[in-house]
């Protein structure tokens, strides 16, 4: 870490769902592993001349790049070789403490919840992907999966400029949620979530479309249900092999349709990077609390990721409190949107 690391006391611990699999899947690089990359933190101790003290609070980004790598040289640490990642390829944030470069911590105000904090990462890919899109004026979306990150990617259509963005899914406490947001939501257990949205804009289709599902046959029907000239996303990494049908992929060139692949999101530059945009609307326009279902304590992980991977409770986003502001923070309204 060199001279510039921080010491912090880590405040909350989101659970991805690549956590689970690292869990409960053997999906991890190698074993032990410490869990843990959505993650926000209080400064305990801090290098001479350093920008933060102890006591401000952060986000952290969890990748830490290799500045040999000359995707790295230009900012695009997720696009690099040979990171390392909290979490992931080393001991991640479900811990009291850990160590983090100065340059990986982004300053949140301290009337920010700890647990609002740990939920940056996750933002910051969901807008990190929908920066990608050219909205038109008056556009029309589609964002397939209210889980965590199809809801956050929802919200920033909307704060980008989107006029209508509808939100599918199979889970009616997910619908929910969405709907509670101000959104128009689509019920895909009822019928085919591309002809329900059809029927929606008079068999148009939508201008973007978001797949934040990761399932094949919701790939296929965020491709279907793009307007002409349409912009699709894969937000979800997909949990399967994906085949087309020839008529789609014809009626994909016949439409002019772009597609867009995503991945991770950007630190950089310093100031004005996605992160920074997303802890300015945080608790504005940008609303987490509503997603967050559960926030035990660190106590709780084995019977939470176990529950989790066998499908035993529902949940939408977990957020461990882990520092002691954190798990005093939760008694305030608001904090959370969901059953503890």
């Amino acid at each position: 870490m060199g001279d510039r690391s921080v010491l912090v006391r880590i405040g909350g611990v989101g659970v991805c769902g690549s956590d689970v699999l690292r869990f409960g899947r053997g999906k991890a690089y190698h074993y032990p592993l410490v869990l843990g990359h959505e993650f926000s933190a209080v400064v305990e101790d801090v290098p001479q001349g350093c920008r933060f003290s102890p006591g401000d609070r952060a986000a952290v980004f969890p990748l830490l790049p290799d500045p040999a790598d000359p995707m790295a040289r230009i900012g695009e640490y997720s696009v690099s070789s040979g990171y390392d990642c909290y979490g992931s390829r080393r001991d991640g944030a479900m811990a009291e403490f850990l160590h983090v470069p100065e340059a990986n911590l982004v300053p949140v105000a301290r009337d920010v919840p700890l647990v609002h904090a740990a939920m940056v990462e996750p933002a910051a890919v969901a807008l990190h992907a929908m920066l990608k899109f050219e909205l038109p004026a008056h556009a029309t979306a589609l964002v397939i999966g209210a889980g965590p990150i199809g809801a956050l990617a929802a919200q920033w259509l909307r704060i980008l400029g989107a006029s209508e963005v509808y939100v599918a899914d199979i889970d009616e406490r997910k619908r929910a949620v969405m709907a509670g947001l101000g959104f128009p939501v689509v019920d895909a257990s009822a019928a085919d979530t591309a002809e329900q949205l059809r029927e929606l804009t008079g068999g148009r289709g939508a201008d973007c479309t978001v797949e934040a599902s990761g399932l094949p046959a919701t790939a296929v029907q965020a491709v279907t249900a793009a307007a002409a000239f349409g912009q699709v996303m894969l937000l979800g990494d997909l949990s399967g092999d994906l085949t087309l049908p020839r008529s789609l992929v014809s009626s994909v060139l016949r439409r002019e349709l772009r597609l867009y692949g995503t991945w991770n999101s950007k630190i950089t530059p310093a100031g004005r990077s996605e992160w920074d945009m997303v802890v300015h609307h945080l608790g504005r326009d940008l609303k987490v609390a509503p997603l967050i279902s559960h926030t035990p304590g660190l106590d709780e992980a084995p019977r939470m990721f176990a529950d989790m991977l066998g499908r035993r409770t529902w949940y939408n986003k977990v957020v461990f409190a882990l520092a002691e502001e954190a798990r005093g923070e939760l008694a305030r309204p608001g904090v959370v949107g969901g059953a503890v």
